[in-house]
């Protein structure tokens, strides 16, 4: 039997870390229902309705609520406690029974909403892990973060080029060179181009239809590209959910929009508005000279390759992507790859400090 009623639990998740976890399944443990409120400061860099979203994903069996609070935090304080109970009783107007904390304000928190106060593991020995550490230095803590946070964290490398520029094979190689560095590095993947698997899938089918039919018989439509560029997102979230710091992705949604001038001609907003929905960190465009355009049933383009990659070019120029263009001989274009990369993570993720406390 349960000892609680309403049990609530309380705090920034920012982000939300194994600790945070453990905490709200102890409380779960204990309590026939339970609330998570997530109270996020306006100056913090990861929006409130992200952290709600990980919390609910997390723990579908708790009610997960959200409220910005933009009250500074002195313990000593009665005013500003009281400031921050409007918050919260608003945020959770029901009774609540018992409160769930780390912290050394908890036994205060409890009294204020007239309930018992748990503490769980104050020192932090289950999971020595805290929102602080995180913040600082997210690979070093990313065992102790749950898929949906590493989907919105790992940094989202591009490779994309006009057809037969080595995209694949640069892509699959600078995953390969970060697993080789092994620990968190160990689980850093590739998601493949969708685009070619659909290709394939349209070509199949049209060969069902017409046996003797050749890739220039396919027929592209504009309706193709949005299925293209939202599949190539799922698959990238599904990937960054279970990798590492960083994934490698050999052409994403945003490559899709010039892969619809190709083959069918000007833009669609449907394509674009999707490329727009997944957050990406660094291009590298592959250049098409000194290599080898090869068919291999699903190319025809060998004179369009300059004008794609000065499509690329523009287009990675006009919407401010950040990018590198990659030239010369496969092991100069990996290493200089690689650079950028490593660039790129010593950046580290640049989060917003969070509202000064005083305790």
């Amino acid at each position: 039997m349960k000892r609680y009623g309403h049990g609530l639990v309380l705090g920034k998740f920012y982000p939300p870390h194994a600790g945070h976890h453990h905490l709200v399944r102890t409380a779960m443990d204990h309590c026939e229902r339970l609330t998570v409120l997530v109270c996020a400061a306006s100056v913090e860099s990861v929006p409130l309705a992200d952290r709600v979203a990980w919390m609910r994903e997390v723990h579908p069996e708790a009610t997960v609520v959200g409220a910005v609070d933009d009250i500074r935090m002195d313990l000593h304080d009665p005013a500003v406690w009281d400031a921050h109970m409007a918050v919260f009783t608003e945020a959770v107007p029901e009774r609540v029974d018992a409160v769930f904390t780390s912290e050394s304000y908890g036994d205060e928190l409890a009294r204020r909403f007239g309930a018992a106060s748990v503490c769980v593991d104050p020192d932090r020995t289950v999971f020595p892990v805290s929102g602080t550490a995180v913040r600082k230095d997210p690979a070093g803590c990313w065992d102790f973060l749950e898929p949906p946070v590493r989907a919105a964290l790992a940094r989202r490398i591009v490779v994309l080029g006009a057809e037969s520029t080595g995209t694949t094979t640069m892509a699959r190689a600078l995953a390969g060179h970060f697993r080789e560095r092994g620990g968190v590095w160990g689980r850093t993947g590739c998601v493949d181009e969708y685009g070619r698997e659909f290709s394939e899938q349209k070509l199949a089918a049209l060969r069902r239809a017409e046996p003797g039919a050749q890739w220039e018989d396919v027929v592209f439509t504009t309706d193709d590209f949005p299925r293209i560029a939202a599949a190539q997102n799922a698959r990238e979230d599904a990937a960054a959910a279970i990798g590492s710091p960083v994934l490698f992705c050999d052409t994403d949604s945003f490559a899709t929009t010039v892969w619809h001038e190709r083959y069918v001609g000007g833009r669609n907003p449907r394509v674009e508005r999707t490329a727009d929905r997944v957050v990406h960190h660094l291009w590298l465009l592959t250049d098409h000279e000194g290599v080898p355009f090869e068919d291999d049933g699903l190319r025809d383009g060998e004179e369009l390759r300059p004008w794609m990659t000065d499509r690329f070019r523009a287009e990675l120029t006009r919407t401010g992507r950040e990018f590198i263009e990659l030239t010369g001989p496969h092991p100069e274009r990996l290493g200089t790859a690689v650079a950028a990369v490593d660039a790129l993570l010593a950046r580290g993720w640049d989060f917003a400090a969070p509202l000064p406390e005083r305790r």
